[in-house]
């Protein structure tokens, strides 16, 4: 059979891999060119300067005659490798914004040749066998004691948290439905905590709810007291309730304390969700997981291993006790599902998701879990957060910084002594600007911080050293 030129040949079927490879030598050649380039966390100059260096490389995107397929790839991948915010340099703190592991990146490079769909069995039949098989093996970690958990792959923790406010919704409603005619007059009211994740109120809004009823976290988390005078009140006066928690808040991470919590909502008879997108890869670790203590109480979890499961974006999921919580998600397309294929046996998978087309995110994960074990993860787990514990001790140790508190995960508040909000501010785009240190911000009770969320397992305390004396060099005398 004669191969296609580069440009055109496809990346499946049995000459795929010989038409991959040289394109792939390329691909590693301008990663690596870029990230020299770069030299750094982030490319330095700030947006103007980046804009400006993407155009000049790109000009003219999108020609009338092509420059063929090795040229274009060496030149917009060197450019966005040298753009890049580089998550595995130690100094790429900002944001839950992890590297991801060589071995899952490569599991997803065949996952993007096969390109599966996950939206029908036809389209994908050994990708949706390993998708139910990864998946309640995860959902397995989260309720141990269930019979019969699962999940739902999903693209993060805004869609898991999406995907729970509906299926709460829909469980309020007598018979399931968004236009069932007997629904409560009252709809469904949503409680959660200031340092719930925006995507909460987002959802309810998407979803036509009420405005969540927001509690005060003044410390930093959801406080049962604080919730059962809520639901106390709400007694009588409202119709039904989903209560959600969060184990691994942005700002600090923070864990909600999940199991009296469980308590309150069953005593109220209300649901309970736990955004767990953050902090729940802690049930890889043996030394770690106490701290979701109370998980497995909740109606729904969400988690994302494109945090602290090092994962190349995305790899969310929302797990359930049991299938029959994601009923509601019933839905048929005779060109995809028809009824009489699934009663045939083909299984069906647009009930699985909101999306119709859908990548199988899946194999990366499923790759990692069995090559790494959950002891494996675990470790990594353990070192990322013992990171967390060096940094804060360092912090604590220097005159000139001041530590909001000890990390419950993997970020650090902290600030120089005496900065003000705008100082901090400053350091923070200062350090951006010129490509040396990308930091987040926090903004609490006590005023605005740094925020410092480690995520790459080997970071060594001489990173975490050079990063306090990049932040103390720009600090005003």
């Amino acid at each position: 059979m004669t191969v296609p030129p580069a440009g055109t040949a496809l990346a499946g079927g049995t000459n795929g891999p010989r038409a991959l490879r040289p394109l792939l030598e390329t691909v590693l050649d301008a990663l690596t060119t870029g990230a020299e380039d770069r030299a750094g966390p982030l490319p330095p100059g700030g947006p103007d300067t980046v804009t400006r260096a993407v155009r000049d490389a790109c000009h003219p995107v999108f020609p009338d005659h092509g420059t063929g397929p090795h040229t274009a790839l060496r030149t917009l991948v060197h450019t966005l490798a040298a753009g890049a915010a580089d998550p595995a340099d130690p100094h790429c703190a900002a944001h839950l914004h992890c590297p991801p592991l060589a071995l899952a990146t490569a599991a997803d490079l065949a996952a993007c040749a096969l390109n599966p769909s996950m939206d029908s069995w036809d389209q994908a039949p050994a990708a949706s066998a390993l998708e139910a098989l990864t998946s309640r093996a995860l959902a397995a970690l989260v309720y141990p004691q269930a019979g019969d958990p699962d999940a739902l792959v999903t693209t993060g923790g805004t869609e898991s948290n999406q995907l729970a406010l509906l299926l709460a919704r829909e469980a309020a409603a007598p018979a399931g439905t968004a236009t069932d005619p007997h629904r409560p007059a009252r709809p469904l009211q949503i409680v959660c905590g200031a340092n719930a994740h925006h995507s909460i109120p987002r959802s309810a809004w998407l979803l036509g709810l009420p405005e969540p009823l927001t509690l005060p976290t003044p410390d930093g988390i959801l406080t049962p007291d604080t919730v059962h005078t809520c639901l106390a009140n709400l007694a009588g006066r409202a119709g039904p309730v989903l209560l959600t928690a969060t184990a691994g808040t942005t700002d600090s991470g923070a864990i909600d304390p999940l199991a009296d919590l469980a308590d309150v909502a069953a005593q109220h008879g209300a649901r309970f969700h736990i955004d767990a997108a953050y902090g729940g890869a802690l049930l890889f670790s043996d030394t770690h997981r106490s701290a979701l203590h109370g998980l497995a109480r909740a109606h729904t979890v969400g988690l994302d291993l494109h945090k602290l499961g090092w994962q190349p974006v995305a790899a969310g999921l929302l797990a359930v006790p049991g299938p029959a919580t994601l009923a509601p998600l019933a839905h048929q397309a005779d060109y995809l599902n028809a009824d009489d294929d699934t009663e045939a046996g083909l299984p069906d998978l647009l009930s699985r998701s909101l999306r119709t087309t859908r990548r199988p995110d899946i194999l990366k994960i499923a790759v990692t879990l069995k090559a790494l074990g959950r002891h494996g993860l675990g470790e990594l787990v353990d070192r990322t957060l013992a990171a967390a514990q060096t940094l804060a001790d360092l912090i604590e140790a220097h005159p000139r910084y001041e530590l909001h508190s000890r990390p419950a995960l993997s970020t650090v508040l902290f600030r120089p002594t005496g900065a003000d909000d705008t100082t901090l501010a400053t350091i923070r785009r200062t350090l951006l600007t010129d490509g040396q240190a990308v930091l987040g911000r926090a903004t609490t009770p006590t005023g605005l911080w740094l925020k410092a969320t480690l995520l790459n397992p080997h970071t060594q305390p001489g990173d975490l050293t050079t990063l306090l004396k990049l932040v103390e060099g720009h600090t005003p005398r």
